[in-house]
């Protein structure tokens, strides 16, 4: 095959990662329309329809996904080797682009990256930030972030944070109003804050106490898909909210929120970042690791 055969491969892999000729267009730095040809010219050359095109949307054919299954093991092999070339430099370079939910990215990522930064110039970090539960090989990303029981078996995880709580809070205005809940079978009377999920149903509040685990599917009149709407609402008082804890400390240690049902929420696995194990780390992505790997203080 020729060169700028391997070159339309590369082009067609986009395409069908992107599901878009215009997204995948603007990641290639091309026009749609020598996108769209060059495409044309491959599956002419194969002889093989590749993608079946709509008004809407792009998709691989059977033919195209057979041929996607042999593209990304050999391209993903071709970047480790290229990126594995950095560490003949002085300094370790590159770009490692991670996938990741926001509250991660901001209290955990960015305070390390912040600090690897001014000591290595040349390594570049691209934060993709993202609640859905991403694909790390069909986007091309280097890792994400999950937490620990979100993490697939064939992937390697190293945890970045320590472990996690979920709080349950109100205003102590709407608690003179309504009262308490004593248990997690008390908010079925009580108004709650209902978050969206990325994958659009409703989060499930999530509750354990002594090994029994409960699982309560709440009601109320607001529903939203952010943490922070999420706590202004329950700081105005419109019902209770449940989050996870280190987003309610100042508003508990300041009296805006009062913590409820403490006894029911148990520790659990926090943050981890994962990539596939079949990876070769680069030395920008080592360094990376380091940087975010979590040390517990008291260990």
């Amino acid at each position: 095959m020729r060169r700028e055969d391997l070159a339309s491969l590369v082009l067609f892999l986009t395409v069908a990662e992107e599901r878009s000729f215009t997204r995948a267009a603007v990641r290639l730095g091309l026009s749609q329309s020598a996108l769209s040809h060059a495409m044309r010219r491959l599956e002419t050359k194969l002889g093989l329809r590749l993608l079946t095109r709509t008004t809407r949307s792009v998709a691989p054919t059977e033919a195209g996904e057979r041929l996607i299954e042999t593209l990304r093991p050999a391209l993903d092999a071709i970047d480790g080797r290229i990126a594995a070339l950095t560490e003949l430099r002085e300094k370790p370079a590159g770009t490692v682009r991670i996938t990741t939910p926001e509250q991660p990215a901001r209290s955990i990522l960015w305070p390390a990256l912040d600090r690897l930064a001014a000591a290595y110039p040349d390594v570049c970090v691209e934060l993709d930030l993202d609640a859905s539960l991403t694909d790390i090989v069909a986007g091309r990303f280097d890792a994400g972030v999950r937490l620990g029981e979100r993490l697939e078996r064939d992937m390697i995880a190293v945890p970045i944070g320590p472990r996690l709580r979920m709080a349950t809070v109100a205003a102590p205005d709407y608690l003179a109003r309504h009262g308490a809940p004593a248990t997690p079978h008390d908010l079925s009377r009580h108004a709650c804050i209902n978050r969206r999920m990325p994958n659009g149903s409703l989060y499930v509040w999530e509750y354990e106490k002594d090994g029994r685990v409960l699982n309560v599917k709440v009601e109320g009149r607001i529903v939203v898909n952010d943490v922070d709407l999420i706590l202004t609402a329950a700081r105005a008082g419109h019902g209770l909210a449940h989050v996870v804890e280190d987003r309610v400390l100042t508003p508990v240690a300041d009296g805006s929120l009062v913590r409820l049902l403490a006894d029911w929420c148990a520790p659990f696995d926090g943050y981890h970042l994962y990539y596939p194990s079949r990876r070769q780390p680069s030395a920008a992505f080592a360094l990376v690791l380091e940087a975010l790997r979590y040390r517990d203080p008291f260990a």
